[in-house]
């Protein structure tokens, strides 16, 4: 139906109406379905961050117990007592201080370990990104397969072949397989070949600079969020290792922490007081990890090469 505003002068524009179809249903808004998605994504995340924090939540807060709390309050609330000075007191003073060894312990193996496999890491993805030669896919196919064999299973292969030339029982034991990061290869030849220009390689070549030195002093630099990602996630699965110590390791003095702090766990059934201890332990020993974490985020930057070369 048409309505026609007769009153109006010659030539004017004529005023239509359109009645609108009936039956027709509305589409939604745009900006009312990106506040669903917005909502729905922000619930999704708050889910998660308290599925993560929760186990910490608890583990900080029952590091201010004792034995008795522990078990007789609410787990997610401290108790009327608090005693977390005379829990750290007596975790790094008992068995004449056998905490801090193994504290100093996981991290000889994490920092090292993980250093040599992010240098080591950093050098094979980035060769194997810029340098063409015969058999560099199989290659790296080989090293990608090393990705889905499980620790289990490298486990007593490592300990005939370390106690063949007889390192079992020494930091070696744990330090060697540590240094060996195929996950880490990968990230660097795929960040290496998205960060690293050819354009800026040659350049650097057409002013007499090798490729060593190309690679320590330009290529490490563009690739630094991959060699700290690689750094990080190398020292986490170090120290959180259990298998692999547990298999090498015979002497109580080169124990990591988590196996150090096994030992006192199965010593909770004879005294109490070493749940307090094996708790407060793990408190400490996941504050160390975020405070790792949180201090070498600053490094974690995109487009460090951005404006390095004309699109």
């Amino acid at each position: 139906m048409v309505t026609v505003d007769a009153g109006a002068p010659t030539g004017a524009t004529r005023a239509l109406t359109v009645p609108p179809a009936s039956g027709r249903r509305r589409r939604p808004a745009p900006h009312a379905a990106g506040t669903v998605s917005s909502i729905a994504i922000n619930v999704a995340l708050l889910v998660a961050a308290v599925y993560f924090l929760l186990p910490l939540v608890w583990v900080l807060i029952a590091a201010t117990k004792s034995p008795a709390d522990l078990f007789g309050t609410f787990g997610l609330w401290f108790s009327d007592t608090p005693r977390a000075w005379e829990n750290l007191v007596a975790l790094f003073t008992q068995d004449g201080g056998s905490f801090t060894r193994w504290v100093l312990n996981s991290v000889l193996y994490s920092g090292v370990g993980a250093f040599v496999a992010m240098v080591i890491s950093a050098a094979c993805g980035y060769a194997i990104a810029k340098f063409p030669f015969r058999g560099r896919e199989l290659l790296f196919s080989v090293i990608l397969g090393g990705v889905l064999v499980p620790a289990t299973v490298i486990a007593l292969p490592l300990y005939f072949l370390l106690n063949t030339v007889g390192l079992t029982g020494t930091y070696w034991a744990v330090l060697l397989p540590s240094m060996v990061s195929p996950f880490g290869v990968y990230l660097a030849r795929i960040h290496a070949n998205a960060s690293v220009p050819d354009e800026v390689i040659e350049a650097a070549r057409l002013d007499g600079a090798g490729d060593l030195r190309i690679f320590a002093s330009m290529a490490s630099r563009m690739m630094m969020p991959a060699l700290v990602t690689i750094f990080l996630f190398q020292f986490v699965t170090i120290w959180n290792n259990y298998l692999l110590p547990l298999v090498m390791l015979n002497d109580t003095s080169t124990f990591p922490v988590t196996l150090g702090l096994t030992l006192w766990n199965g010593q909770t059934q004879r005294d109490p007081m070493f749940y307090s201890l094996v708790v407060t332990g793990s408190a400490v020993s996941a504050l160390l990890l975020v405070a790792l974490m949180t201090g070498l985020q600053r490094f974690w930057r995109a487009d460090l090469t951005a404006g390095a070369t004309k699109g």
